[in-house]
């Protein structure tokens, strides 16, 4: 018995030396339990929508207020003209817009009825659909306010419209967001295990030697999964298209050229992954562990970014999927071009950039 304690007891001076077998143990559960508790919500909070306000009178202005109040809107633009409505959904700044029909407060005391018509933005299905019942909602305990102060049967009807979506698929969100985890994880773990496993099949000494510079190498590593990768897009994209009916409203040319970006990019993070692991186990684990979670929770596919805690949303920033779904969604459903997505675009060539360079250098070190 106590050569048994002695073996246990020596098992767990192992686990505690280990400071990756405590990261493991202690690290990922906390790190999980935060990351589900703070970013797992079907709630929306502070959703920017516009107003586009026909009538300008004092019922109207009292409605809007209500809205401002509410903690789930933040009002932001004014609308002027019906026809800026698809622009500024292009843009992606803004999820909705809460249009009032010309004499409102006129039709509600001569017809004792006005119609609000709540116009969303419905490439992320479930969040235009919540937006369009807590709009509703707020809306309805105004009108049951303003019942009882003054004892008038008037009724406020809520319309809604939804844009790019009308149908509400889930489909048209689902497409995008597998594509982009499909390809962030695959691409990712299968570059970070090729320098890895360099290593321990004992072949890396041959390559130290070798007179290939380091970024022929890092080069020579990645090219072939790109064009796997690329082969792995197009299907998705052909099996969207033709089973799922997901749209193609862009330029197809834009949209490969921007999925080989996003490709490049998750590649070149693998690779990265690869130059700081010692085995392949470890470089399966990190990328894993420590891409899977980021970019299923933190990406916006399945969760609305916006009704996350604000470090959340900082931590969103860094995550290349997150990006590429804003995109690939853009392309695809609002049929935009360039021109709305240069910003998401320059994000991630600087990271591809930084993922390379940072490769590159881990290199060199090892190396010298």
């Amino acid at each position: 018995m106590k050569r048994f304690i002695g073996f246990i007891r020596k098992e767990f001076y192992h686990i505690f030396r280990d400071k990756r077998s405590l990261f493991i143990l202690f690290g990922m559960p906390i790190a999980q339990i935060l990351l589900f508790g703070f970013a797992i919500t079907n709630e929306i909070k502070n959703v920017t929508i516009a107003v586009l306000d026909h009538s300008k009178d004092l019922e109207t202005k009292s409605i809007i207020n209500k809205i401002k109040a509410s903690p789930y809107f933040s009002i932001e633009n004014q609308i002027d003209n019906e026809k800026d409505i698809a622009s500024e959904f292009k843009k992606g700044k803004i999820k909705a817009v809460l249009l009032f029909e010309p004499h409102f407060s006129k039709n509600l005391e001569t017809k004792k009825v006005a119609v609000v018509q709540v116009v969303t933005d419905a490439t992320e299905p479930n969040v235009a659909n919540t937006i369009a019942n807590y709009t509703a909602a707020v809306i309805q305990n105004y009108q049951a306010q303003k019942k009882q102060s003054k004892n008038n049967q008037v009724n406020i009807e809520v319309q809604t419209r939804m844009f790019y979506n009308p149908e509400l698929k889930s489909v048209f969100n689902f497409v995008p967001g597998v594509m982009t985890v499909i390809l962030m994880l695959v691409s990712a773990m299968m570059t970070s295990i090729s320098i890895t496993r360099e290593k321990e099949l004992g072949t890396m000494e041959i390559l130290l030697v070798s007179p290939i510079q380091p970024f022929q190498v890092i080069i020579g590593k990645v090219f072939p999964y790109i064009f796997l990768s690329i082969i792995n897009a197009i299907v998705i994209l052909l099996l969207g298209f033709f089973v799922f009916k997901m749209p193609i409203n862009g330029s197809l040319f834009l949209l490969l050229s921007e999925s080989i970006l996003f490709i490049i990019s998750a590649l070149s993070l693998g690779i990265l992954i690869s130059t700081i692991s010692n085995s392949q186990q470890t470089a399966m684990m990190l990328s894993l562990m420590g891409l899977m979670l980021p970019v299923i929770i933190l990406s916006g596919f399945i969760f609305p970014i916006n009704s996350m805690p604000l470090p959340m949303q900082i931590i969103s920033n860094i995550i290349p999927a997150k990006w590429f779904i804003i995109i690939i969604k853009a392309i695809m459903l609002k049929g935009v071009g360039i021109e709305y997505i240069w910003k998401e675009t320059l994000i991630l060539i600087g990271m591809t950039v930084f993922f390379i360079a940072l490769s590159i250098k881990k290199y060199k070190i090892r190396l010298e």
